[in-house]
């Protein structure tokens, strides 16, 4: 397992959000992540991040336990992270921002790396001296990926990556998360409303309910009216 979540609690000063959360990530492994807003999607992966202190549980990746250790720590020992609303640095570059999303490893330079980046986002590539804040919706979104991908994670954690994003760049950013997931052995945890994104790219999806995690299903499940009925509101 890349990742173990045994127990998780954490919230926002007095307010719990996380009760008790439980589930593993294998090496290489797509994992789905489906709930209405305000069940503690988000929370769940900025704890996972370090962007929130955990109140209890434990926390291990690469099985060494990383519940006390800092973001930056976390960042560097292989955890990736595009946040929702894609969080880029609008008043810099593309090319800067990438830069900003480098983590020295092995002999591997930051020019490297980049243009490593480079050839997965072509459509970045072309716009690398234009300021973040000029690109479209679609195209900050795939510069927020790009950037979290300069830091050459083991596991990546996708906060609504398709949020007010256009068809044609939803589609690749499926196309470069499944090549990166099956050449790359990436590990991939995805918190989407789209069913149908999160159908495509995950081997399994969890459904996160007041805190929890109370309910496993394969993606082809997700086109089960039933489910779909207990799903009210997601995805729409």
């Amino acid at each position: 397992m890349i990742l173990e979540i045994d127990d998780l609690h954490a919230g926002y000063g007095r307010i719990p959000i996380l009760n008790g959360v439980s589930f593993g990530v294998g090496e290489g492994e797509a994992v789905g992540i489906l709930g209405h807003n305000g069940m503690g999607k988000t929370t769940l992966l900025r704890a996972l991040v370090g962007q929130l202190p955990l109140t209890g549980g434990h926390l291990r990746f690469a099985g060494k336990e990383i519940g006390r250790d800092p973001s930056h720590r976390r960042a560097r020992a292989g955890i990736g992270y595009v946040p929702q609303g894609r969080a880029i640095f609008p008043a810099l570059s593309v090319y800067e921002n990438l830069r900003m999303g480098y983590i020295p490893r092995g002999e591997e330079s930051e020019e490297g790396t980049i243009n490593d980046i480079r050839a997965i986002f072509p459509r970045l590539d072309k716009l690398l001296d234009r300021a973040g804040g000029a690109l479209s919706g679609g195209e900050q979104q795939l510069l927020s990926l790009a950037r979290a991908l300069c830091g050459k994670p083991k596991l990546l954690l996708l906060d609504e990556p398709t949020e007010g994003i256009q068809p044609s760049i939803i589609e690749e950013i499926i196309e470069i998360l499944r090549q990166l997931h099956r050449f790359q052995n990436l590990a991939i945890i995805v918190v989407e409303q789209s069913l149908d994104f999160i159908a495509q790219l995950s081997e399994r999806v969890l459904l996160l309910q007041k805190g929890t995690i109370t309910r496993e299903v394969s993606p082809k499940q997700l086109a089960n009216a039933s489910l779909l009925d207990d799903l009210a509101g997601v995805g729409e």
